[in-house]
């Protein structure tokens, strides 16, 4: 055993700050044995959802040590690997070698899509809608304003934005569709967030890791946002957010932070959670392990880890029937709601 500073290859999400942690750690070798307990040990002293979860780390170990021989190929070693992994049941944990990243599907594959873009476009907006960057955007029939936002992986300033919702001057309230977003920069998620508060707000806190034991974090800190400045675009007006299962990770995020703001409802299905920020860790034969090292909690001090459930009376799925008649029932509740 030596002290070292495990290194931290890369943070994927903005307001974490350095989780660099000086304590001894274990150098492992880089045969297969060696690689398999340097994973085990990463995940053991950085993961922060054991407890969420239900995972006995431990029991994990023993159950997949056996598995690991010195005569394994790299991906039959990978394999292995990404089992144990995946037994985490978390779709920020990936493990990546040169020939293939591991990724866990069931926090959204087991359940409906609840979503077609194409049915909206031309069932509602007539195919006359506008686009900036990957924003779509135009003003339903019931005038009522609708946005869908696609992914966070790309995002808009705040003129952007503030284009996007003087053209919906004259709307009587706004749709923003976050159904299948699966992430990406919390800070253009927070960018959109400002746009709907004229004072500050408290969205929800974050926790980090103090230590490599799973219950060593610090106190929770706040999560705040300030008002933007007086020229720019606040909407007033009523607001639904509409999400599916596929909403994850920054798309979660800003869920959590717009649920937080009176007045506006939530639409639709519980969102896929990813309430983790994930750090990204270095094994001995240059794989790398990303997982969710931080926790963020809503407004009321809840994990969104499993997803947020819609405001009540507002969780509907998309109707199959209906669809082939040219109507989303997620839109359409939407509409109801904010037509009262």
């Amino acid at each position: 055993m030596r002290t070292s500073c495990l290194h931290i290859i890369s943070l994927l999400l903005p307001l974490a700050v350095a989780l660099s942690a000086c304590h001894p750690i274990e150098e492992f070798p880089a045969d297969n044995s060696g690689n398999f307990e340097a994973l085990w040990t990463a995940v053991d002293e950085h993961y922060c959802f054991f407890a969420e979860k239900d995972v006995d780390w431990n029991r994990i170990r023993n159950q997949y040590a056996p598995l690991i021989t010195a005569d394994l190929s790299k991906q039959q070693l990978f394999g292995v690997c990404a089992d144990m992994i995946n037994e985490l049941r978390d779709g920020h944990t990936n493990l990546s070698s040169g020939f293939q990243t591991s990724y866990y599907r069931k926090w959204w594959s087991d359940y409906p899509q609840n979503y077609d873009a194409r049915l909206i476009e031309e069932n509602y907006l007539n195919f006359e809608y506008s686009q900036l960057g990957n924003v779509t955007y135009g003003i339903l029939p019931q005038n009522i304003g609708y946005i869908a936002i696609p992914s966070f992986n790309s995002g808009l300033g705040n003129g952007n934005i503030d284009w996007i919702l003087s053209s919906m001057a004259s709307a009587n309230a706004l749709i923003i569709d976050l159904r299948d977003n699966g992430g990406g920069s919390m800070s253009y998620a927070e960018t959109w967030v400002r746009h709907f508060i004229r004072q500050p707000l408290t969205a929800g806190y974050i926790q980090h890791k103090t230590g490599p034991a799973h219950d060593a974090f610090d106190s929770p800190r706040p999560i705040t946002f300030e008002p933007l400045s007086a020229d720019n675009i606040i909407w007033i007006k009523p607001v639904a957010i509409l999400t599916n299962r596929s909403t994850f990770s920054a798309a979660n995020y800003m869920t959590m932070c717009m649920r937080s703001i009176p007045g506006v409802i939530h639409v639709g299905a519980t969102t896929g959670g990813g309430a983790g920020m994930p750090i990204t860790l270095e094994l001995p034969n240059g794989w790398s392990i990303r997982m969710s090292a931080v926790r963020v909690y809503d407004s009321q001090m809840h994990i969104t880890e499993h997803g947020i459930e819609p405001t009540a009376g507002c969780a509907v799925d998309l109707d199959p029937a209906q669809a082939l008649q040219g109507h989303d029932s997620i839109l359409d509740l939407a509409i109801t709601k904010l037509s009262k």
